[in-house]
Protein backbone atom coordinates (compact mmCIF):
# COMPACT_ATOMS: atom_id res chain seq x y z
CA UNK A 1 0.00 0.00 0.00
CA UNK A 2 1.66 3.36 -0.97
CA UNK A 3 1.30 6.78 0.91
CA UNK A 4 -1.52 7.89 -1.84
CA UNK A 5 -3.83 4.91 -0.68
CA UNK A 6 -2.83 5.16 2.94
CA UNK A 7 -3.81 8.66 2.86
CA UNK A 8 -7.71 8.02 0.85
CA UNK A 9 -7.74 5.35 3.71
CA UNK A 10 -7.05 7.48 6.54
CA UNK A 11 -9.71 9.95 4.98
CA UNK A 12 -12.40 7.00 4.80
CA UNK A 13 -11.72 5.87 8.16
CA UNK A 14 -12.28 9.29 9.45
CA UNK A 15 -15.22 10.58 8.05
CA UNK A 16 -17.61 7.22 8.87
CA UNK A 17 -15.65 8.15 12.19
CA UNK A 18 -17.01 11.59 12.41
CA UNK A 19 -20.91 10.65 11.90
CA UNK A 20 -20.38 7.54 13.91
CA UNK A 21 -22.70 7.36 17.23
CA UNK A 22 -20.54 4.49 18.70
CA UNK A 23 -17.57 2.74 17.82
CA UNK A 24 -16.58 -0.48 19.47
CA UNK A 25 -12.77 -1.53 19.26
CA UNK A 26 -12.53 -5.48 19.27
CA UNK A 27 -9.19 -8.00 19.42
CA UNK A 28 -9.68 -10.87 16.88
CA UNK A 29 -7.18 -13.11 16.40
CA UNK A 30 -7.74 -16.79 14.37
CA UNK A 31 -10.73 -15.57 12.93
CA UNK A 32 -11.70 -17.28 9.60
CA UNK A 33 -12.30 -15.34 6.35
CA UNK A 34 -16.05 -17.05 6.40
CA UNK A 35 -16.30 -15.84 10.33
CA UNK A 36 -15.59 -12.17 9.66
CA UNK A 37 -17.71 -11.89 6.63
CA UNK A 38 -20.69 -13.51 8.64
CA UNK A 39 -19.92 -11.09 10.88
CA UNK A 40 -19.76 -7.84 8.26
CA UNK A 41 -22.63 -9.09 6.76
CA UNK A 42 -24.64 -9.42 10.36
CA UNK A 43 -23.20 -5.82 10.96
CA UNK A 44 -24.78 -4.51 7.63
CA UNK A 45 -28.29 -5.77 8.60
CA UNK A 46 -27.70 -3.77 11.61
CA UNK A 47 -27.14 -1.00 10.06
CA UNK A 48 -23.13 -0.71 11.20
CA UNK A 49 -19.63 -1.70 9.79
CA UNK A 50 -17.05 -3.76 10.85
CA UNK A 51 -13.23 -2.73 9.51
CA UNK A 52 -10.00 -4.10 10.15
CA UNK A 53 -7.33 -1.86 9.30
CA UNK A 54 -3.75 -1.04 10.89
CA UNK A 55 -3.87 0.50 13.94
CA UNK A 56 -1.32 3.36 12.92
CA UNK A 57 -3.89 4.48 10.40
CA UNK A 58 -6.78 4.38 12.85
CA UNK A 59 -5.27 6.49 15.22
CA UNK A 60 -4.70 8.85 12.33
CA UNK A 61 -7.89 8.76 11.51
CA UNK A 62 -9.01 9.09 15.34
CA UNK A 63 -7.49 12.58 15.69
CA UNK A 64 -10.29 15.09 15.23
CA UNK A 65 -12.94 13.13 16.35
CA UNK A 66 -15.12 13.06 19.69
CA UNK A 67 -13.52 9.10 19.66
CA UNK A 68 -9.81 10.25 19.98
CA UNK A 69 -9.82 8.89 23.27
CA UNK A 70 -9.83 5.42 22.06
CA UNK A 71 -6.42 5.65 20.72
CA UNK A 72 -4.33 3.75 23.48
CA UNK A 73 -6.84 0.39 22.94
CA UNK A 74 -5.09 -0.07 19.53
CA UNK A 75 -2.70 -2.71 20.00
CA UNK A 76 -2.51 -5.83 18.72
CA UNK A 77 -5.01 -7.48 16.09
CA UNK A 78 -7.97 -4.85 16.13
CA UNK A 79 -10.75 -4.28 14.40
CA UNK A 80 -13.81 -1.69 14.57
CA UNK A 81 -17.31 -1.55 14.48
CA UNK A 82 -18.65 1.67 13.97
CA UNK A 83 -22.79 2.24 13.78
CA UNK A 84 -24.83 5.72 14.01
CA UNK A 85 -27.08 3.96 16.28
CA UNK A 86 -25.30 4.12 19.55
CA UNK A 87 -26.93 0.29 20.17
CA UNK A 88 -26.24 -1.44 16.80
CA UNK A 89 -23.00 -2.54 16.71
CA UNK A 90 -22.54 -3.24 20.09
CA UNK A 91 -25.91 -5.59 20.02
CA UNK A 92 -24.18 -7.67 17.11
CA UNK A 93 -20.59 -7.55 18.42
CA UNK A 94 -21.60 -8.62 21.75
CA UNK A 95 -23.87 -11.70 20.13
CA UNK A 96 -20.78 -12.57 18.24
CA UNK A 97 -18.74 -12.46 20.69
CA UNK A 98 -20.76 -15.16 22.94
CA UNK A 99 -21.00 -17.59 20.07
CA UNK A 100 -16.87 -17.31 19.24
CA UNK A 101 -14.51 -16.85 21.50
CA UNK A 102 -11.55 -15.47 19.23
CA UNK A 103 -13.23 -12.13 18.66
CA UNK A 104 -13.20 -10.05 22.11
CA UNK A 105 -14.27 -6.80 23.50
CA UNK A 106 -11.69 -4.46 24.22
CA UNK A 107 -13.53 -0.79 24.53
CA UNK A 108 -15.87 1.38 22.50
CA UNK A 109 -16.73 5.50 23.21
CA UNK A 110 -20.28 7.30 22.61
CA UNK A 111 -19.39 10.90 21.36
CA UNK A 112 -17.23 12.08 24.45
CA UNK A 113 -17.77 9.38 26.79
CA UNK A 114 -15.23 6.40 26.47
CA UNK A 115 -16.27 2.81 27.68
CA UNK A 116 -14.99 -0.50 28.62
CA UNK A 117 -15.87 -3.86 27.81
CA UNK A 118 -18.14 -4.16 30.32
CA UNK A 119 -20.04 -0.70 29.66
CA UNK A 120 -20.03 -1.74 25.97
CA UNK A 121 -22.07 -4.94 27.46
CA UNK A 122 -24.13 -3.48 29.36
CA UNK A 123 -25.08 -0.88 25.88
CA UNK A 124 -25.74 -4.20 23.74
CA UNK A 125 -28.45 -5.39 26.69
CA UNK A 126 -30.48 -1.99 25.70
CA UNK A 127 -33.51 -1.74 23.25
CA UNK A 128 -32.38 -0.13 20.02
CA UNK A 129 -33.48 3.19 18.83
CA UNK A 130 -36.27 1.77 16.74
CA UNK A 131 -37.50 -0.40 19.75
CA UNK A 132 -37.80 2.55 22.15
CA UNK A 133 -40.22 4.94 19.30
CA UNK A 134 -42.32 1.73 19.06
CA UNK A 135 -42.58 1.36 22.70
CA UNK A 136 -42.90 5.50 23.39
CA UNK A 137 -45.79 5.12 20.62
CA UNK A 138 -47.29 2.41 21.96
CA UNK A 139 -47.58 4.06 25.43
CA UNK A 140 -48.67 7.52 23.49
CA UNK A 141 -51.53 5.42 21.71
CA UNK A 142 -52.72 3.39 24.72
CA UNK A 143 -54.54 6.29 26.79
CA UNK A 144 -56.38 6.70 23.73
CA UNK A 145 -57.35 3.47 23.38
CA UNK A 146 -58.89 3.22 27.06
CA UNK A 147 -60.34 6.71 26.63
CA UNK A 148 -62.52 5.06 24.20
CA UNK A 149 -63.43 2.10 25.77
CA UNK A 150 -64.39 4.18 28.80
CA UNK A 151 -66.79 5.96 26.88
CA UNK A 152 -68.34 2.97 25.09
CA UNK A 153 -69.15 1.22 28.08
CA UNK A 154 -71.75 2.88 29.67
CA UNK A 155 -73.65 3.16 26.30
CA UNK A 156 -72.81 -0.60 26.17
CA UNK A 157 -73.94 -1.25 30.06
CA UNK A 158 -77.30 0.56 29.28
CA UNK A 159 -78.00 -1.68 26.14
CA UNK A 160 -77.47 -4.97 28.29
CA UNK A 161 -80.12 -3.73 30.96
CA UNK A 162 -82.43 -3.10 28.40
CA UNK A 163 -82.08 -6.66 26.84
CA UNK A 164 -82.39 -7.77 30.62
CA UNK A 165 -85.54 -6.25 31.47
CA UNK A 166 -86.55 -7.21 27.24
CA UNK A 167 -86.12 -10.34 28.19
CA UNK A 168 -87.10 -10.84 31.33
CA UNK A 169 -90.76 -9.35 30.36
CA UNK A 170 -90.61 -11.74 27.59
CA UNK A 171 -90.73 -14.79 29.76
CA UNK A 172 -92.83 -13.28 31.96
CA UNK A 173 -95.74 -13.37 28.98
Amino acid sequence: MDRSEKQELVSQLNSMLAGAGLVVVTRQSGLTVAQVTDLRRKMREAGASYRVAKNTLVKLALAGTAFESLSPLFKGPTAVAVSKDPVAAAKVIAAFAKTNDKLSIVGGALPGHLLDASGVQALATLPSLDELRGKLVGVLQAPAQKVAAILQTPGGQVARVLKAYADKSAEAA
